[in-house]
């Protein structure tokens, strides 16, 4: 199987490797780079457990390979907290509202809710639903996520 060097950037390092061309971006993060938060479920690219931020968009790691990532920016749920000692407003937010139970889904559920609040600091309930409707929660009912992104969003808004 070809191999190819890639340089790529996860949670703010850098990270030059050599990787099979057919190797998913999920699999050179959990196995290579050993950061196991991005989960895989369907491995279609419908269920949402392994999306993560490449540029800071969302992206299903199980849909792109490792060497797409080459020269990009790549944010996982292990990379989203300030630091070691805080939590993002996101992450504080599932605690307090039990956002989370299994945690299957959360890591493609924190990363989805980081760009789309980027986008849409002031969202409707509504809007979050939508937001999130690509990922799927088998435990919560969704409720809790929902009044998680809800809570987080006015914490973001009144921090800046």
């Amino acid at each position: 199987m070809d191999s190819r060097d890639i340089v790529v950037t996860v949670n703010g390092i850098r990270h030059e490797a050599t990787v099979k061309t057919r190797v998913t971006l999920a699999d050179f993060l959990r196995h290579q780079l050993e950061l196991t938060g991005t989960h895989l479920g369907c491995e279609h690219g419908v269920c949402g457990a392994c999306t993560v931020l490449v540029d800071g968009r969302t992206a299903r790691s199980c849909l792109m390979l490792a060497v797409q990532a080459h020269g990009h920016e790549i944010r996982t749920v292990e990379g989203i907290a300030p630091n070691a000692k805080e939590l993002h407003p996101l992450q504080t937010a599932f605690q307090k509202h039990h956002g989370l139970q299994c945690g299957f889904c959360t890591p493609g559920m924190l990363t989805t809710l980081i760009e789309f609040l980027h986008d849409n600091p002031d969202p409707t309930e509504a809007e979050v639903r939508i937001a999130i409707s690509g990922n799927l929660c088998r435990c919560t009912g969704y409720q809790g996520i929902v009044d998680a992104a809800l809570d987080a969003a006015k914490t973001m808004r009144n921090s800046t």
